[in-house]
């Protein structure tokens, strides 16, 4: 039997891991959340697990063989990753969800720092570098809504491409590299989708799959942050200038070579969007 925690079980990448890693025979899923009586995953074991709450590390992480770790985006991510890893025995393995080419931020080494707590503990490990996520052009937090309701795709992306990836893609590989650490491990694996795609393009995808017009409008930085503050901001901030230096546009092989499958492409993921990208409405 393997066990495996998964923190943040709720999130984007965590929901469809949890359900690969449960279709597996032999495998016992914990579901880390704050909130465990929130978790409500077939196959899953609901546990307690916050970044905020130290003393319950090692009882949600007691007798597992693997730990996905989100990083969470946050000043003091660092030492609490390093924490964590700090109460798991050698032997259990450590995936984590970083983010693309985290070596070429600006002079800014806060993900690099994540990512060295990592790579520098005793045990095997593997790293995560995915691109940004085609769920949020979906999620009525991020640009769902906008889509909708104004017809808008707001993003200063100053003609820069971007390898839109599927959070999908990313638990498959994911799933893999927890399940087989001897295969994965030391290994980081930079995760796209298929194509870079423009802020244009990406709009005309959008308005096919709503059956409404959809305009890219290349907004100022301020008006992108508006309503941010702190350590959000300036993070958000540092990853629109990682968009238009290009950071996010060249695609991998990673995913097919890790899952023996292409990546989806964004007009297979609007396809299958259906409701989620609609509100609901047909």
């Amino acid at each position: 039997m393997d066990r495996v925690l998964v923190t943040g079980v709720r999130g984007k990448t965590g929901v469809p891991l949890a359900a690969l890693l449960a279709a597996r025979g032999g495998v016992e899923v914990r579901g880390g959340s704050s909130d465990p009586r929130s978790v409500d995953l077939p196959g899953v074991v609901p546990t307690a697990f916050s970044w905020d709450d130290p003393d319950g590390w090692r009882a949600a992480a007691d007798d597992v063989d693997a730990v996905f770790v989100v990083r969470p985006d946050r000043l003091d991510a660092p030492d609490l990753v390093a924490g964590l890893l700090g109460v798991l025995p050698p032997h259990v393995h450590v995936v984590l969800l970083s983010e693309r080419r985290a070596e070429e931020t600006g002079g800014h080494d806060w993900a690099v720092r994540v990512e060295r707590a990592v790579t520098s503990r005793e045990g095997s490990w593997t790293v995560l570098r995915p691109g940004w996520f085609m769920q949020v052009l979906t999620d009525p937090r991020f640009f769902r809504d906008l889509v909708l309701d104004d017809g808008a795709l707001p993003f200063p992306s100053r003609g820069a491409r971007l390898a839109w990836v599927d959070v999908r893609d990313i638990a498959a590989v994911a799933a893999e590299a927890l399940l087989a650490p001897d295969v994965h491990d030391g290994v980081t694996y930079e995760i796209t989708g298929p194509e870079p795609l423009s802020l244009p393009e990406t709009a005309a995808l959008l308005a096919a799959a709503t059956g409404r017009e959809v305009e890219h409008r290349d907004v100022t930085d301020a008006e992108a942050l508006e309503g941010t503050g702190g350590f959000e901001r300036e993070l958000t901030a540092l990853t629109y200038d990682r968009v238009r230096a290009g950071v996010f546009a060249d695609p991998t092989d990673d995913v097919e070579r890790v899952t023996g499958r292409p990546p989806r492409s964004l007009r297979t993921f609007l396809a299958d969007a259906g409701p989620d990208l609609t509100g609901g409405v047909a």
